[in-house]
């Protein structure tokens, strides 16, 4: 009997014990909730430009040029038989050593944009770091054209919140894709034709990606450029389809323009 009642007595203690947890718990609920929200809040991710929301049938169509300039006469005269502007994303590198190439773009009235100054992992880079990436051939290209650049492509598409803020501080808006034509992965040129034209992310405001080197691109440009203005598209360059003012970013990297003062708290 005596063994029965310490037993009881001390699991009386042990739910006493747990009782007053699960209130201290439940009390410091919320106070932990609003520090972790207050805590992602500041860590919200900044998001690049995918695509853009309009009502007009128009899309972009856009080259990396990284390595390479075999191809690039070959796309400025398919570009030019269908009278079509594009944005050329040039890195450094390749504009120091191909700078006639960049006149060519540049007098074809093409955008030119920001592709680094040496293609590296941006995201690995402090904020200093990047603005001198971006600065560099900024200055390059205004050395070879006269053009100062305001679009912005980080290197394999990789982006962080130091990256971001690096390209804004340099007066950059940054620029991804929402169809990638995959022709980097040279599957020929059938498979990049049917992978751009039936593309379940092609629609208004919609940016294609392409680069200027890859093996098949120059062979099924015409096809596709055809295809997309069949389709009732408009091709403009990325400086013509971007909002540059007075708009939000969905979750999506969707640019959207602002219609209310809720829109533009957010």
């Amino acid at each position: 009997m005596k063994i029965y009642v310490i037993n009881m007595r001390g699991l009386a203690k042990i739910i006493c014990a747990l009782l007053l947890i699960m209130f201290c718990m439940s009390l410091s609920r919320p106070y932990v909730t609003e520090v972790f929200n207050t805590v992602s809040s500041k860590q919200e991710r900044k998001l690049p430009i995918y695509c853009v929301e309009t009502q007009e049938k128009k899309i972009s169509i856009s080259f990396d040029a990284a390595w390479g300039a075999d191809d690039t006469d070959d796309l400025l005269a398919i570009l030019d038989a269908h009278g079509v502007k594009a944005t050329f994303f040039l890195v450094g590198d390749w504009a120091r050593k191909y700078p006639e190439e960049v006149k060519k773009i540049a007098a074809a009235g093409h955008d030119i944009g920001n592709h680094s100054n040496k293609h590296p992992h941006m995201g690995q880079l402090s904020l200093e770091e990047n603005k001198k990436e971006l600065m560099k051939v900024h200055e390059e290209i205004k050395k070879i054209t006269g053009i100062e650049m305001n679009l912005f492509r980080p290197p394999f598409g990789e982006y962080n919140n130091t990256v971001m803020e690096a390209a804004q501080q340099c007066g950059y808006y940054v620029v991804q894709w929402d169809v990638d034509s995959l022709d980097w992965k040279e599957f020929g040129s059938d498979p990049l034709i049917k992978q751009v034209l039936g593309n379940k992310h092609l629609g208004n405001g919609s940016i294609v990606l392409f680069h200027n080197n890859a093996k098949y691109t120059k062979d099924a440009l015409d096809t596709i450029i055809t295809g997309l203005k069949q389709q009732g598209y408009e091709l403009v360059p990325i400086s013509q389809l971007i909002l540059k003012e007075n708009y939000y970013m969905d979750h999506e990297g969707r640019q959207k323009p602002i219609r209310d003062n809720k829109q533009a708290k957010n």
